[in-house]
């Protein structure tokens, strides 16, 4: 049940707004019900069964006010997104909610919250930029470097009768104890270790070189103050070490007959070709990205935007908190992360401040053209955009139906809003870009040195000197 929200909004100082938020009685009381229903779930009254009890029995025994305080704790954060949805707010940062009293029965919701928003932009030019493109260049080395990677790749182990050096591979057992106990984990047989690679305990590697086939060593390792498991972490370790084989790695010659293993190619000639184009097409791929990018760098330079620090420290705040969720979704605990980095959540968030400032300026600027261009984003493209999302490499395409379901999933809860407002700005992008002249990079450094009568504009005071001043 959608609520019927009323709002009144006051645009405040430093890119923020208050919001008056009222929600209808009848809301208020279908929310009631629904947080009675799920208290009912621990409650055993006589005479009903346990999670069976009926919301006004619930009311009466838990009392209106304490059902009605969880009923507005769980639905707050909805009518908060209605309200943002139907002012049009872009939110940046999390808002300051001022709810003073819970309704009696019968009375509207009244709250009111303080939130900041992306500030405008007063555009300058941006149709026609002259923007620096650099030409794809694919050096012979990188090529050489895509061979020696798929020669690597073929590469094949040959057991040698001679001492380990760094960069061979050793088959070993070992079992390791400390203090003469040996420990969980810490045995292995037949594993194959490369010596340099890191892949274990930092010494250990480095304790079997020189070691022959059918040496038995043992070799003293420290554990890592952070290492993953608590009871070894800092300890001191032996382990016991049989070298069971000694190998080399061997690689396939750069020759015809490695191009056809390799690629199917009749000869390393052909192959080189192919990896050629192959890397041209992806550094023009970086480069179209790289001239989207400066572009509407362009634009944001010749805009006027004031963004409050305060805006970028809560933008910077949201940047952290995609990221975590990202890490989150990629299995990479966030808290790991930052032990990695050597910093505390605060410091990285400080330390993102001008990437967070810098896409507050690009974001005010496209949806600054967005507007100015009367750029608008029908249904078609919202699903269009659903099903590319949707369809991943040899992935069948979702029906039609499901996709209409999704969009009119979106539609009420909000977020075909927010996928509206990204594929215009993507739109406004494209216009960028398609109406901007590119030029060679020596020339776009060149007008950063040369004197102009532009330039000189630009660096006059735009204030008149007076006696005094």
């Amino acid at each position: 049940m959608a609520a019927s929200v009323t709002t009144t909004r006051q645009d405040l100082a430093d890119s923020r707004v208050r919001v008056e938020v009222e929600v209808e009685s009848s809301a208020v009381e279908h929310e009631l019900e629904g947080a009675a229903r799920a208290l009912a779930g621990d409650m055993k009254v006589p005479g009903f069964r346990e999670g069976k009890v009926p919301p006004p029995v619930v009311i009466q025994r838990r009392g209106r006010q304490a059902v009605l305080d969880e009923a507005v704790r769980r639905a707050l954060p909805g009518w908060y997104g209605q309200a943002v949805q139907q002012e049009h707010i872009a939110v940046v940062g999390e808002p300051q909610v001022d709810l003073a009293t819970l309704p009696e029965k019968g009375a509207p919701l009244s709250f009111a919250f303080e939130v900041g928003v992306r500030p405008s932009a007063t555009l300058g030019l941006y149709r026609g930029l002259e923007v620096a493109r650099r030409e794809p260049d694919v050096p012979e080395e990188a090529v050489e470097a895509e061979v020696d990677r798929l020669r690597e790749a073929q590469a094949a182990l040959e057991t040698v009768e001679r001492p380990a050096a760094q960069g061979d591979f050793v088959v070993i057992d070992f079992v390791g104890t400390i203090d003469g106990e040996e420990f969980e984990g810490g045995h292995a047989r037949g594993q194959l270790l490369e010596l340099g690679s890191g892949q274990l305990i930092e010494g250990f590697e480095e304790g079997l070189l020189d070691a022959r086939a059918g040496e038995e060593r043992e070799v003293p390792v420290t554990f890592a103050e952070d290492y993953r498991a608590e009871a070894l972490a800092g300890r001191e370790a032996v382990l016991a070490t049989t070298v069971r084989e000694v190998k080399q790695k061997r690689l396939p010659e750069a020759d015809d007959d490695f191009a056809l293993e390799a690629g199917g190619f009749d000869t390393l000639a052909e192959l080189r070709d192919d990896i050629r184009a192959r890397l041209a097409e992806g550094e023009e791929q970086a480069i179209d990205r790289e001239f989207r990018a400066a572009v509407v760098d362009a634009a944001v330079d010749r805009a006027r935007i004031d963004v409050p620090s305060e805006l970028v420290h809560a933008k910077a705040h949201e940047l952290w908190e995609q990221t975590a969720r990202r890490l989150q979704s990629q299995g990479i605990d966030p808290a790991r992360y930052l032990e990695l980095t050597g910093k505390d959540q605060e410091a990285l968030i400080h330390d993102s401040e001008p990437e967070a400032e810098h896409a507050l300026r690009r974001e005010s600027v496209l949806a600054a053209i967005v507007e100015a261009e009367g750029l608008e984003v029908t249904d078609d493209e919202i699903l269009q955009s659903l099903r590319e999302a949707a369809t991943g490499p040899g992935a069948k395409p979702p029906s039609e139906r499901k996709l209409a379901r999704s969009l009119q999933g979106m539609q009420a809860d909000g977020r075909a809003d927010t996928l509206r407002e990204d594929i215009a700005m993507r739109k406004a992008v494209d216009l960028l870009v398609e109406s901007a002249r590119p030029i060679p990079v020596e020339q776009a450094d060149a007008r950063e040195v040369l004197w102009t009568p532009e330039k000189e504009r630009e660096e006059r005071p735009t204030e008149l000197w007076t006696p005094g001043s």
